[in-house]
């Protein structure tokens, strides 16, 4: 049972528009999880915000309860910082909602609003945004910690293309956050994540992208791996930005282009994205096939909305996932061979190593312009361990940190905040850089106690 008083449960519910859910409660085992499997907490109190009039009403309660705060958009943060043990959990998960101003290409999108809610309202208009590359992925932390994914080479981040937040600040003041209203809070918003306060409310910069692109998978033998890297890394240099191909090494999950014999052996796949017309998408290809002898390949033009949910069946909720990144500004022959060799010695069939390329766009930003800063960095890899038992969880989590240690001589400076693991506070200051001193003061200056302190921290 609840320590709370049951006055002050019944105020509580009776003031937020949502819905209270306690321990007590039927639907609350269902309501606590989130996405990454190895995350089990229990929170004492769990508000299911229906408004952003919710969150002060929560926060207050928060406050008069002495309980820690967690925040949930839509629970796919690998850290797990979405949920709290005995405190208070905001839940914005059913805050789904999203209007599309066509015209000015804006897009309005409530906190727990995914990347497939978005996509499906801003495709009936031929518009997109920068997000990531998995449908059920929570758009308020995606964006709060940087952002990126297929059109990030041709249109930025998806900070870059954040146009103004509304959000409730440690003391319950609802703000509006811009260029132009409290333009220090949303300098530190963009890619600080939840350390200043609840966003209720994203806008975002709309282009044109679509509704069709060219995009699909060309999959090669490991052994093929390292000539197959080095002509990708020659390619990409002078790649138009309307074209990312991202790089995943893993054992190969039984997809009908591929001949049964190949299931489950360890191959090298260029994943193919091009936002452009589809004839000139065929002559961007082609040359991708001789980079190798393929075991198999399927790619043609299709719906954006059906690409973005392309890697959905990989990325199912309800798995064990640990997860460690890197940066690169170049891959160097070193760091392919070390790739290679670990994913000859992968822990389990979900396990993968995966380059993202980011070149392009946001390169042209300056690093200072918002707390997100690593300007120059053109891959982000993330070496992702998935498994189903807990059984596995010492040899899958033990894969990725050998492989991140191994690896770490030849990346750039920083990391990239979403892909950051729970243990890995040390490495919020070289998140930021440059950037810290001033998240630092601005966290003096809203959030002096550090109430927001599940998250990757900057502390007051």
């Amino acid at each position: 049972m609840t320590p709370f008083s049951q006055h002050s449960l019944t105020a509580l519910k009776e003031t937020v528009t949502g819905s209270v859910v306690l321990p007590e409660d039927a639907s609350y085992n269902e309501v606590r999880k989130i996405w990454n499997a190895t995350i089990d907490k229990h929170p004492a109190i769990i508000v299911q915000c229906g408004a952003a009039e919710d969150v002060p009403k929560a926060l207050h309660f928060a406050r008069e309860q002495g309980l820690e705060v967690s925040v949930r958009g839509a629970g796919h943060n690998i850290a797990g910082n979405a949920v709290c043990e005995g405190g208070i959990m905001i839940d914005m998960s059913n805050m789904t909602q999203v209007r599309v101003d066509a015209a000015n290409k804006i897009a309005y999108a409530e906190p727990g609003a995914t990347l497939g809610d978005i996509d499906k309202a801003t495709q009936q208009h031929g518009l997109a945004t920068p997000l990531g590359i998995n449908s059920t992925t929570g758009t308020a932390g995606l964006t709060l910690g940087g952002g990126f994914g297929w059109l990030t080479r041709q249109y930025g981040m998806t900070v870059d293309n954040l146009l103004a937040v509304d959000l409730v600040t440690a003391d319950g003041r609802q703000l509006r956050a811009s260029e132009q209203q409290n333009s220090d809070l949303f300098w530190a918003i963009r890619g600080a994540g939840g350390n200043f306060g609840i966003v209720t409310a994203f806008e975002y910069q709309l282009h044109p992208v679509g509704p069709e692109i060219t995009a699909g998978l060309i999959v090669f033998p490991i052994a093929q791996a390292k000539r197959v890297l080095q002509q990708y890394r020659a390619y990409m240099d002078s790649a138009p930005e309307e074209l990312n191909i991202w790089v995943v090494m893993r054992k190969a999950p039984p997809l009908p282009f591929l001949p049964e014999d190949v299931h489950g052996k360890e191959v090298a796949v260029l994943a193919v994205f091009y936002a452009g017309d589809p004839t000139e998408a065929e002559r961007l290809i082609a040359p991708l096939r001789d980079f190798g002898t393929p075991y198999g390949e399927h790619i043609g033009v299709q719906p954006y909305v059906e690409w973005q949910q392309a890697f959905d069946p990989l990325l199912t909720p309800g798995a064990r996932n640990y997860w460690k990144s890197h940066n690169f500004t170049e891959l160097n022959d070193p760091a392919l061979d070390i790739m290679i060799d670990y994913t000859h010695s992968l822990p389990s069939p979900q396990c993968e190593i995966f380059i993202g390329m980011i070149g392009g766009a946001a390169n042209r930003v300056d690093s200072n312009a918002m707390a997100y800063g690593h300007r120059d960095a053109r891959f982000v890899l993330n070496v992702h361990a998935r498994w189903d038992e807990a059984a596995e969880d010492k040899t899958c989590i033990a894969w990725a940190r050998e492989f991140f240690k191994a690896s770490a001589p030849y990346a750039s400076a920083g990391v990239y905040i979403n892909f950051m693991t729970e243990e890995e506070g040390d490495r919020v200051k070289a998140a930021y850089g440059p950037n810290y001193d001033r998240l630092v003061q601005l966290k003096r200056q809203y959030d002096p106690g550090n109430l927001f302190h599940l998250n990757q921290n900057i502390s007051p």
